[in-house]
Order: structure tokens, then sequence, then C-alpha cells
């Protein structure tokens, strides 16, 4: 069994149970209105995706392109993008920094994208590379942001008060340059999460993410998630949601 028909069985076991898997799309990094950014979009089509803004490169050539679509929901992705740790693994919210320091870049980060996204700028906080101490969770409150999107199935639909939508599948391989490879592993992603949900051994409810990062996604790896996307387009037990819908903001 190729790795596609995989993900179309664990779906039809979805169908045979009587219950429908959401997806959602988030795509990290984003700064200015680029060629990569254009070929994300055109991928995406008029499904709905969630891009994570980093707010204190962005520009008004960015606000513009996604003014002009409609499926487009902004999250915060932190403030510079910047690695603050002292070793692996990268993050720019790890344990020692000042309180008062993240706090401003919190906030400035939020009055940005308001600034530059209005009403689509959704107060969600993603932090770049997943990492964010504990310590620092009563300053999103702080700062109004209701919703958190980090990595890997959530334990808990609500992380210190804020509601939590995680993502699951990242169709990419760090190397360097970034590159792509062997499919399985990334499908294999999507059915762990899929199969965990279906039977109770993850939270049913959390639908199953797919994060890109168009700055450094290559063909290969637009290839498969067109593949997947077909695959999803077209199972009856299989939809979309958008991140508006899953942070309860609309």
């Amino acid at each position: 069994m190729s790795s596609v028909e995989g993900l179309i069985a664990e779906l039809d076991r979805w169908r045979t149970a009587g219950i429908v898997a959401r997806f959602w799309w988030r795509d990290d990094d984003a700064i200015s209105a680029t060629p990569a950014l254009e070929r994300l979009l055109n991928v995406v089509g008029d499904r709905p995706i969630a891009v994570a803004v980093v707010p204190r490169d962005a520009d008004d050539r960015l606000a513009t392109r996604l003014e002009m679509a409609g499926n487009v929901d902004v999250l915060q992705h932190g403030w510079a993008h910047q690695n603050h740790a002292n070793e692996p693994p990268n993050s720019e919210y790890p344990a020692g920094r000042s309180a008062d320091q993240v706090s401003a870049e919190i906030r400035d980060g939020r009055a940005r994208l308001l600034q530059l996204f209005g009403r689509r700028a959704l107060p969600v906080f993603v932090p770049p590379w997943h990492g964010f101490h504990d310590g620092y969770f009563e300053l999103l409150n702080g700062a109004c942001l209701t919703g958190f999107s980090s990595k890997g199935a959530r334990s808990s639909p609500y992380v210190h008060e804020l509601t939590q939508v995680n993502i699951h599948c990242v169709p990419i391989a760090w190397t360097s340059p970034p590159s792509f490879g062997d499919p399985e592993p990334f499908v294999s992603q999507l059915c762990t999460h899929l199969e965990g949900r279906r039977t109770g051994r993850f939270d049913r409810d959390e639908p199953t993410g797919v994060l890109t990062h168009h700055l450094v996604q290559d063909e290969a790896s637009y290839a498969f998630i067109r593949d997947i996307l077909a695959i999803i387009d077209q199972h009856p037990a299989a939809t979309w949601a958008s991140a508006r819908e899953l942070f309860r903001l609309t």
C-alpha cells in the first residue's frame, strides 16, 4: 500500500465509523509579498489557511496582498523570529528572558498586526520553533490573546486558559537547504494523528493540522501537498476548517 493510499484507508475508517475528520492549514514566517507567498496562495486556492506573520518585519505589501485573499487569517508569529536560547532547540521565548521585554514584544506584535491587518489578525499566538516557556503564558493573557498554536497532539483544548489548536504534519526536511525526500513519514504523521483521534487516544475534536513554510517549500513538497489536498477535498469523511472557526472567533 502506497503512503497516499494509507491516508485514504484511514479516512475510510472514519467514514465507516460515521464521523468526519476536520483539517486545518497553517503557514509560518510570512513577512512580505514574495513569489514564494504567491506560489503558496496559488496552491491553497479557496481553502482556508492561517498565515503566521512575524510582526516586527511584516510590511504593507504583505497586508495588501493578504487583503485580496478572503480565505486567509493572520496569526501572531512571535515578534522577530529571533533565537534567544543558549542551546538547542531554538526558541524566541526560552526561560530566563526579562518578563518586561517579553511582554513588550507580545503587546507590540499584537498592535503591529492589528495596524496592518485589522480584523483579519486573530488574537492567536504561534511561537517560533514551537518553543514557549510556561512562565510567559500570563503575558499572552495580559495582551488579550485568546489562542495558542504549537506542534503535536494537544492534551486539552486549552492551555493556560487559551484555546489551543496545534499542527501535526510538517511536510519538509530540515536539511541545508531544506528539501522534501520520502513522502512516507509525512503521511504517517497525518495518519498517526487521525488514528489517535478516531480511537480516542488523542482529542477527537482537535483538527489535524498541516504546517508549511512557504519561503522554503520546494516543488517536490508542493506536489505531495497537492496530492494530500485532493484526497481531503474529495473524501466524504474529510473537511477543511478555518482558524477563525477553530479558535472560536466567528
